[in-house]
């Protein structure tokens, strides 16, 4: 079983979202064989609270374009790890310390890798974003 057409829509449309706001390390994970409340985690970071909340805006706005709204969310007081359940698609935005500290990709890792078909914009950002390091 892996994860339905609906839910990598959901998912791609979330990391265009992300993306957008400048998420890091955007990663989508098909946990459908391994989890049965989901078919998709969606895992994005970045590197201050202020900026998560706006990429979990960026992503909610996004989301409601096509009448979906999370079942729950959790986490948004603080900024540092926010879950968006949006039932087949579970959304992570962690703060990059959470996401190194906590390191859901290694937790799933026999999961296989959703294309999210981000294209060029998302792999230039993130060499931009290597390169100013």
């Amino acid at each position: 079983m892996t994860a339905t057409d609906s839910s990598i829509t959901t998912a791609r449309h979330a990391a265009r979202a992300a993306s957008e706001k400048l998420a890091e390390d955007i990663v989508a994970l098909d946990v459908s064989e391994r989890l049965a409340l989901a078919d998709v985690f969606l895992i994005a970071s970045a590197p201050s609270e202020r900026q998560v909340n706006a990429i979990v805006d960026g992503i909610e706005d996004e989301l409601a374009k096509f009448d979906q709204k999370p079942v729950r969310r959790e986490g948004r007081s603080g900024g540092r790890w926010v879950l968006l359940d949006y039932s087949n698609v579970v959304i992570h935005v962690q703060h990059e310390e959470d996401r190194v500290f906590y390191a859901l990709e290694r937790l799933w890792k026999d999961c296989p890798v959703v294309d999210l078909q981000l294209g060029d914009d998302a792999s230039a950002k993130a060499t931009a974003a290597t390169d100013a390091e």
